[in-house]
This record gives C-alpha cells, sequence and structure tokens, in this order.
C-alpha cells in the first residue's frame, strides 16, 4: 500500500507533464506533491527496517516470533512509522512554505522534491538545507544502521546451517528484500546524505527514478 502511495504521488503528474504541453503546477500543489511524497518515502524507509526485524526473528528466533511480533506490536511499528514520518514531512513543508521565489520558477526535476526547490528560492535557505541534512541523516540513516546490522547478524546465522540446500532456501527467500534495500537506500543515500554544493540536476533525476519507480 505505502509503495502504491509512493508511486502515486508522482507518475500521473510527471505523466502528464511528458505527454501534454501543460508544464505547470500551483505552489500549493507542488507543496503538497512534496509533503506526500517525503511521507511516503520516509514511511518505506521504516517499513523496511520492520520488515527485516520481521524476517530476522522467523528464521533467527522462530520460537519466539509469535512473542516477538505479536499483532499488537507489528501495529505499533507501522504507527510509529507513519506518525514519525509524517511529522518529518511537516517540517519540511512548512519551512519551504515559508521561502520567496523570486523566478523563473522552473523545476528542473521530474517532481516536486526538496532539493529542487530550494535551488529555486531566493531566501536565505540555510535552516531548511540544515534539516535536510541533519533530520534527514537520522530517519535514513537509523534504520539503514539497523537493517546492516540485521542483515550481518543474520547472514551469520544462515553461514552456520549445514545444508547447503537450506542455506540456499533461506537466501532465496530473502533475495528480493536484499535487493530492493540495496537499491532503495543506496539510491535515497546517494541524493540526500550530501552537502547540498553538490546538488546535480542530470545525476539526481536519473537515481531518483530508481527509488520511486524501480524499487516500488
Amino acid at each position: 500500500l505505502v509503495d502504491i502511495c509512493f508511486t502515486t504521488v508522482i507518475v500521473p503528474q510527471m505523466l502528464v507533464n511528458l505527454l501534454t504541453q501543460r508544464k505547470t503546477i500551483l505552489f500549493a500543489q507542488c507543496l503538497t506533491q512534496m509533503y506526500f511524497f517525503v511521507a511516503f518515502g520516509i514511511t518505506d524507509s521504516f517499513l523496511l527496517a520492520a520488515m527485516a526485524i520481521d524476517r530476522y526473528v522467523a528464521i533467527c528466533n522462530p520460537l519466539h516470533y509469535n512473542t516477538v511480533m505479536s499483532p499488537r506490536r507489528c501495529r505499533l511499528l507501522v504507527v510509529a512509522s507513519w506518525a514519525v514520518s509524517h511529522l518529518h514531512s511537516l517540517t519540511h513543508t512548512i519551512l519551504m512554505g515559508r521561502l520567496s521565489f523570486c523566478g523563473p520558477n522552473v523545476i528542473h526535476h521530474f517532481f516536486c522534491d526538496v532539493q529542487p526547490l530550494l535551488t529555486l528560492s531566493c531566501s536565505d535557505t540555510s535552516i531548511n538545507e540544515l534539516l535536510a541534512f541533519t533530520e534527514g541523516s537520522v530517519v535514513i540513516m537509523s534504520p539503514f544502521i539497523l537493517l546492516l546490522s540485521l542483515i550481518s547478524i543474520f547472514t551469520r546465522t544462515v553461514l552456520r546451517v549445514p545444508s547447503g540446500e537450506g542455506r540456499y532456501k533461506v537466501f532465496s527467500t530473502c533475495g528480493s528484500h536484499l535487493t530492493v534495500v540495496a537499491l532503495f537506500y543506496g539510491t535515497i543515500i546517494s541524493v540526500y546524505i550530501r552537502p547540498s554544493s553538490t546538488y546535480s540536476v542530470t545525476k539526481d533525476r536519473v537515481v531518483t527514478v530508481i527509488y520511486t519507480v524501480v524499487t516500488p
């Protein structure tokens, strides 16, 4: 559901821009698109970490799976993911709405994202950039570090399985998840976890397609 929402936020408007002569978007629509894009993107990040926890417990501690991953605990993980991601997105949207844009307001991107909008502003964007880098680092890197830790423990556990067929079965079960994690976090980190001075329109447009269209 989150993947569908994540893609739906940008793909319809992007197709309209590509297939018609209408290349404009209202500022309020742009902020709305940015809000939901950031919110669903961060939610996706947290849920990938939650899925990794689920697989780790199922494979490494199966006897306690029903206790550790109880329905109540799963609901709490989902609610917490949604709450934190929407709070994070709301903060970005409010700060973006306070900026001035003097024109020409041409967004060199497929959709309204934080960094392309900041490059158009004629106001002081230092607070926005600091927030994007620091809070973004925490929100993105925290689940990523957790994922790396779980993958490391998971790999060591699987390698202890004496049967080669058993190891193959486990890795094949989790292979698709690991591929999505690598693509999603690899591209997200390359775009957002870096100084704004290194922002590249051409490179980021290509990379963005991977985590917005391919991985979902």
